[in-house]
């Protein structure tokens, strides 16, 4: 499940440092955003807070300029349904179907896993264009930061397991200028994709 992307100013991305994505992440930007189980065609409403650059002077003006200015910003948004015929997720081009911007934006993900049995002894393998956070079960598993393009097992995470039942799997990627997208699956300790557990969009 993707969530139409948020605007999130950024003329570059040097930013993207670990706490300055902490920051960010952890900020709210639409109620239930660590808990909900989005429905194809589910809508939110995203409310935050957005720092704009100074104007700078005037003419003929004495005064140095305002701080950046805060504006709150209101937009409602939609989850979809997708899955990718490729290895990656191309963030870029559902933006360009489905935003009002491009450039400056933060993704949302979300998908559940189902296992029969525990899997442990895993790790979580991400590769993001340009960073991203990324949470099993409510717990942080891995943090990519920096201004990066996107790899197949760009950074991996510590150990996990994935449990017997239900898990969810959500991620955050951000990016100012350039494309943006995503991979992401699991691999075992000799390096092998994880298969033995199903993929779905459905809460039920």
């Amino acid at each position: 499940m993707l969530l139409e992307p948020i605007d999130k100013p950024n003329s570059g991305n040097t930013v993207f440092t670990d706490s300055y994505l902490r920051e960010h992440f952890n900020r709210q930007y639409f109620k239930g955003q660590q808990t909900i189980l989005p429905k194809d065609g589910q809508k939110v409403t995203a409310v935050f807070q957005q720092e704009q650059a100074p104007a700078g002077f005037g003419r003929g003006a004495q005064q140095q300029p305002e701080g950046p200015q805060v504006k709150t910003v209101k937009q409602t948004l939609t989850w979809h349904a997708l899955e990718s015929n490729m290895f990656n997720v191309k963030l870029f081009r559902f933006a360009e179907k489905w935003g009002a911007k491009i450039y400056g934006v933060l993704f949302w993900a979300v998908t559940i896993i189902d296992c029969d049995e525990d899997i442990p002894n895993i790790r979580l393998a991400v590769g993001s264009n340009s960073a991203s956070m990324w949470w099993l079960n409510g717990e942080e598993a891995l943090l990519l930061s920096g201004d990066r393009r996107m790899v197949k097992d760009d950074a991996m995470s510590p150990r996990l397991t994935l449990k017997k039942g239900r898990n969810i799997l959500r991620g955050a990627i951000i990016n100012g200028p350039g494309m943006s997208d995503f991979c992401v699956r699991f691999l075992d300790e000799k390096g092998n994709p994880v298969k033995n557990y199903k993929v779905t969009t459905s809460s039920k």
